[in-house]
């Protein structure tokens, strides 16, 4: 018999289109057509029968990470309402806008639902988007809230902060186009850390060349057609998920890439001890404050490339 799995899967379809038009985003307002989305709904069909029939003492945990928005598809609504239900399924997270109707949600199993919510000024109001957010409070469902930090976003950024409870994380992606220069002066930094005490943690990225990481052995990254490696940001196949046994695709191995810049990949970092500090809201970065840990220095962020 098999030992028992405990897992996370980061899954990223060949969904790649948005019904928002942000300027900062490559897939803005980009359109697929019927056959790219029925691949993808076959792709994601796929990988949801197979989550379905592991062995009920597995402990997994699913994070769609799509490229553009994937909950104003039904079959990803539907992917998350069934997975839910699973007892071998832990968690199921998802990157969303929170554009789609709500509806959808109450018949998911939702203690087991983790939603990372994003706020885009301009695409939708602050009224619309609090509303949804009000729905996950209501349904006790585990979610944070974000927003880029661009400098033209402060107000919103502080007009969203007083209009969430005190309770919800509210967390800001550093933005920097321009990679020559400094993304922040230092009183915008400290305007943004007060906002999230974990923003200096995502100004910058990592040397991790040989780093230990928990990608590869405690999270997986699986592409639709079944593709596996260790993360997002490391090119190296592992494997099929549908063709090999999962033990042979898991491995603990120290980072091969020389720098890790996004908050899905060097959250497993392990000398940065994220996984630790956000728990049971990892997926769906969804970290609770508490007062010992309401503050951080840039100089207490160890292996800043």
């Amino acid at each position: 018999m098999l030992a028992p799995k405990t897992l996370s899967f980061l899954y990223r379809g060949a969904l790649a289109s948005c019904n928002y038009g942000c300027s900062y985003c490559p897939f803005a307002k980009r359109h697929e057509n019927y056959a790219a989305l029925e691949k993808d709904r076959q792709q994601l069909a796929r990988f949801v029968d197979w989550l379905e029939n592991r062995p009920a003492t597995d402990r997994l945990s699913v994070f769609f990470t799509p490229w553009g928005e994937a909950l104003v598809h039904k079959a990803y609504r539907q992917a998350m309402i069934q997975l839910s239900h699973q007892p071998q399924i832990q968690k199921v997270a998802i990157q969303t806008n929170l554009s789609c109707h709500m509806a959808w949600i109450k018949a998911a199993n939702t203690t087991k639902i983790g939603i990372w919510a994003t706020y885009h000024p301009g695409e939708t109001s602050l009224e619309a988007f609090l509303e949804r957010c009000a729905v996950l409070r209501d349904l006790a469902i585990s979610h944070s809230v974000g927003m880029v930090g661009k400098v033209a976003f402060f107000p919103d950024i502080q007009k969203m902060r007083q209009a969430l409870p005190a309770e919800t994380y509210l967390w800001i992606n550093a933005y920097q186009p321009d990679k020559t220069k400094p993304a922040y002066r230092e009183d915008e930094i400290a305007f943004l850390t007060e906002i999230d005490p974990l923003f200096p943690y995502n100004l910058g990225s990592y040397a991790c060349l040989g780093a230990r990481c928990g990608a590869g052995a405690r999270s997986l990254s699986i592409a639709g057609d079944g593709t596996v490696q260790r993360c997002h940001f490391v090119k190296q196949r592992l494997g099929n998920l549908y063709e090999e046994p999962l033990d042979s695709l898991m491995e603990e191995a120290p980072c091969p890439a020389a720098q890790c810049h996004c908050h899905i990949g060097y959250v497993y970092l392990e000398r940065l001890e994220l996984e630790a500090l956000y728990g049971e809201g990892l997926l769906e970065r969804n970290y609770h404050l508490t007062p010992a840990q309401a503050h951080f220095s840039q100089k207490e962020i160890p292996g800043r490339a």
